[in-house]
């Protein structure tokens, strides 16, 4: 390993730490969204070794948001590639280590694929931006499937290139088929936005490459399908047709597309209220992305001039454009958590923005120390220019520390200010946090289990603070309904004539009723 590996590995180890800290310290290890709420109820059963379940008694009652039943069956309406990994993490105890340890490996990749495309300057560069960038570290400690999809997308495309560009034999192909399928069972749509530029080129493989190139594009093409396909056999398992989207069962109008029926709006989904979502997501993203408010972007247009020879850097650059353009056809914006279904594609920005930086700090042609691309060195990778002002020594000499003071100045202000507040601002999140459920760890609560507990509440995030207590089958020591009904009480005696029935109220944490509370 070279010294810019090691640097490297310190920064995914950092990554790890880092995104770890955010899933103790700001999401107190649980979930907030009702994604990651359905997420972790999946994980939960495939753990168990089961991917459906019969429905429960009362199922309205016993809700677990996105997760659906239909025809007696019990299932969340996610893809199974994301909750049989976070599975993995359930059953070994580390569910909560598992978007953190992703977070390393993306890190690291983002780096390998930095230093194939564009040396290693490049690949150190993107490597620590991504490691602060506040985009990358809050959905690095959730529990959301995008770490994956993220980590999934740079082995796709640095498989790719080994396959395709470099010529480096079946391996490459295979392994990066298996991704790309893999991809397909977790986040579908985004696994198709992201290899469509792929598609492009390989389709130009096809018609104008070399034999054993068409063939690999082939491979690839054929893997990723057969194992994508897995998705239509998960879906006929659960639902009993391989084509009925479980999305839905759950809002019917949650599907791709425009026009009446999609989304909420009565007129159906339109390209002015994609256009709404997507420079809503921009506004986002140019703050989110390295925490520089408002000109997170500053440096990519550098780094599109300093690749403009580089025909891998501008085609792996325009991952990011593709999910903008496919997520077009989503009725719905993500900004949460900043605009999280580009995430996947979060290394175009980081790697273009490196490259500008590089640029301008005149450290492209001594960057080449690590793989070649095609055989070319460094200077070609970088687009055969080291940045301005080559002709004057004198800017040539203080132009790398100017630009090393300014980017540092510009994470510094980040990690003191706009990172702190950013999480802060998740803390929380939704009312939800550990202490909702203190008052079920009480040796006074202990003493009622087993117990069914009805939460007398209006918003779901006050009963979906509570699910974490409990399993998708109903055998943990407290379990939980949402809402009250008439003679709801007595059915569930009848029900569970093992277990107490108490009236729970989130106003009054600390006290258990066994009948409804008396009105004041």
């Amino acid at each position: 390993m070279s010294r810019s590996d090691w640097i490297a590995l310190f920064l995914s180890f950092l990554a790890i730490l880092a995104a770890y800290l955010v899933a103790d310290r700001v999401f107190e290890r649980m979930p907030h969204l009702e994604d990651e709420i359905a997420y972790v109820w999946q994980a939960r059963l495939t753990a168990a070794g089961q991917v459906t379940m019969d429905t429960p008694p009362l199922a309205k009652k016993f809700l677990i948001p996105f997760v659906v039943d239909y025809q007696g069956k019990r299932f969340g309406k996610y893809p199974l590639g994301w909750p049989v990994l976070l599975g993995v993490g359930v059953k070994l105890g580390v569910r909560d280590w598992v978007n953190p340890l992703l977070a390393g490996l993306a890190v690291w990749l983002t780096y390998r694929l930095g230093q194939k495309l564009m040396g290693e300057a490049v690949g150190l560069l993107a490597a620590g931006l991504t490691l602060v960038s506040p985009f990358f570290l809050v959905n690095s400690g959730s529990l959301l499937a995008h770490p994956f999809g993220l980590v999934l997308s740079l082995a796709f495309v640095i498989a790719w290139w080994d396959a395709v560009g470099e010529g480096r034999g079946w391996l490459a192909a295979v392994t990066a088929g298996l991704v790309l399928g893999v991809w397909g069972l977790a986040r579908p749509f985004s696994a198709l936005a992201v290899a469509f530029p792929f598609g492009v080129c390989g389709v130009y493989v096809l018609v104008r490459g070399p034999a054993a190139a068409r063939a690999r594009v082939l491979l690839i093409g054929g893997i990723a399908l057969l194992v994508a396909g897995l998705h239509f056999v998960w879906q006929y398992a659960a639902t009993g047709d391989a084509w009925l989207n479980p999305y839905t069962l759950w809002w019917p109008y949650d599907r791709i597309g425009f026009g009446p029926g999609v989304g909420v709006t009565e007129g159906g989904h339109n390209l002015r209220l994609a256009w709404i979502n997507t420079r809503h997501s921009l506004r986002v993203g140019a703050s989110d992305l390295f925490g520089w408010p408002g000109i997170s972007w500053i440096f990519l247009p550098f780094g599109v001039w300093a690749a403009r020879r580089n025909g891998r850097m501008l085609l792996t650059g325009s991952v990011v454009v593709s999910l903008l353009v496919f997520y077009l056809a989503y009725w719905i914006g993500a900004w949460l958590f900043g605009p999280r279904y580009q995430f996947e594609g979060l290394y175009s920005l980081t790697l273009l923005s490196a490259a500008g930086i590089a640029w301008l700090g005149g450290w492209l042609p001594g960057a080449g120390q690590g793989e070649r691309a095609g055989g070319r060195g460094a200077e070609a990778r970088a687009g055969g220019a080291s940045g301005p002002g080559n002709g004057d020594p004198a800017r040539s000499r203080f132009r790398p520390l100017g630009v090393a003071a300014l980017v540092a100045l510009l994470i510094a202000l980040n990690l003191v200010f706009y990172l702190p507040q950013r999480l802060n601002f998740m803390y929380g999140l939704y009312g939800i946090s550990r202490a909702r459920m203190a008052p079920f760890e009480t040796p006074e609560a202990q003493a009622l289990t087993p117990a069914v507990i009805i939460v007398h509440a209006d918003r779901w995030m006050d009963y979906g603070a509570l699910l974490e207590l409990e399993d998708p089958f109903l055998t943990t020591p407290f379990i939980f309904t949402f809402g009250d009904q008439p003679g709801l009480a007595q059915v569930l005696r009848q029900l569970y004539p093992e277990r107490g029935v108490y009236h729970y109220y989130p106003d009054e944490p600390y006290r258990f009723y066994t009948g409804e509370r008396p009105l004041e």
